[in-house]
């Protein structure tokens, strides 16, 4: 059984108005990234606790802490970011989370990502074995302009960290952005590293995200591939309709309805049951 999720601060600011949506689409899992307007690792210790009140109430559940762990320049601190990191795994325990999503760091600007691929390993290792046993995989998201952006990068990173706890998110329009064609170009050779998946679609030749089906990210091809070798796990919905940026995007509750009737069309097309 596939489980669908989402980034529900695309709905709104207000994790209300977030929880109420999700309970009206049926979705009963959050990958959380903010609330109130403040990324989740800087809502205090009082904010996480209404939260997980919230989601009580609601009869929601986290599929993932949304972090931006990674999202820094390869030059940046790192000490200073494992502290940020040690909050991630501490929100990820207090909400139950299976998953942190995190990033293999910016690349300056006109900079071969080669240059930099033994810090990059460093930085994710360390990361990985802080982990340590705790209940929690960290999923690498593929984005545009970090070390893993593209399917190679996104292998080297996986094989050569070698942790059961570092695996990959897989995720369609980024691929898209970054000029490659993600079933065609990826899926066969990071399938055995693909844990979950962010559910947004684009079009190359205008750069622009649209809802799942309707651009070049090759949707179908990859829910029929997934169906076909057994996968269960997550489906988180990021539709980025309205706004997309270096941190997040927005699409409010309109938009994310759309976006979340247009994948479950695809899954409903599929005959693909999910919850």
């Amino acid at each position: 059984m596939w489980t669908l999720s989402g980034f529900a601060d695309e709905i709104d600011p207000d994790p209300h108005t977030q929880f109420q949506t999700l309970n009206e689409l049926g979705i009963r899992y959050v990958e959380f990234r903010s609330a109130w307007g403040t990324n989740v690792l800087d809502l205090d210790d009082d904010q996480i606790a209404e939260l997980k009140r919230l989601l009580e109430q609601y009869g929601i559940a986290l599929s993932a802490v949304g972090s931006p762990i990674g999202k820094v320049g390869i030059h940046d601190d790192f000490d200073e970011h494992l502290a940020r990191f040690d909050r991630a795994l501490w929100v990820a325990r207090e909400l139950a989370a299976p998953y942190i999503r995190i990033f293999s760091f910016w690349m300056p600007d006109g900079d071969d990502p080669a240059k930099h691929r033994d810090e990059v390993l460093r930085r994710l290792s360390a990361l990985a074995a802080r982990v340590g046993d705790q209940d929690v995989v960290l999923a690498h998201e593929n984005e545009r302009k970090i070390y893993g952006d593209i399917p190679s990068r996104c292998l080297d990173i996986v094989e050569s960290v070698g942790s059961e706890k570092l695996r990959l998110v897989w995720d369609p329009a980024n691929f898209v952005l970054c000029d490659v064609a993600p079933f065609t170009d990826g899926f066969a050779s990071l399938r055995p590293y693909i844990d979950y998946l962010q559910i947004k679609d684009a079009l190359a030749a205008e750069g622009r995200v649209v809802p799942a089906g309707e651009g070049d990210g090759e949707i179908p091809e990859t829910i029929r591939a997934l169906r076909a070798d057994g996968f269960d796990s997550y489906f988180s919905m990021e539709p980025h309709l309205a706004y997309m940026g270096e941190s997040g995007g927005f699409s409010g509750p309109e938009l994310f309805a759309k976006a979340t009737r247009a994948f479950t069309g695809l899954l409903d097309a599929e005959s693909i049951p999910y919850q």
